[in-house]
């Protein structure tokens, strides 16, 4: 079965930074592109930075210039490298995998358990 795990969340002070990781384990064929959303308490999931495989980066404009999404496909890792961090950037942060199982089946929207990512002021 196949599973994303984040981690790296946690507690920082504005202007502090935090680095997310997201594994993704399990009979994959391959992982066409790796993403981080982010929901806030009474608001839509949002779009924070994806990566396609062999393509540039696409990130919020709310991020820009912060956030830096990367990949290890050897590891099948994605990471969110975030800096500057602002108390508007609270959220839970979600891994997003479009992936294509060993049996050719294609998931387009994998999704990990979330890990919490609070910004003090």
């Amino acid at each position: 079965q196949v599973q994303l795990v984040e981690s790296g969340g946690g507690l920082v002070q504005a202007g502090g930074s935090l680095r997310l990781s997201c594994a993704a384990s399990g009979r994959i064929l391959k992982i066409n592109s790796m993403g981080w959303y982010r929901q806030a308490p009474g608001r839509q999931r949002e779009l924070v930075a994806t990566l396609i495989s062999g393509g540039s980066p696409n990130y919020a404009d709310s991020v820009k210039g912060r956030f830096t999404i990367s990949r290890d496909n050897a590891k099948k890792t994605a990471y969110l490298q975030m800096n500057s961090l602002k108390p508007e950037d609270t959220a839970v942060y979600y891994c997003n995998a479009d992936i294509i199982w060993s049996n050719f089946y294609r998931e387009r929207d994998r999704w990990g358990q979330g890990t919490q990512v609070t910004v003090s002021s």
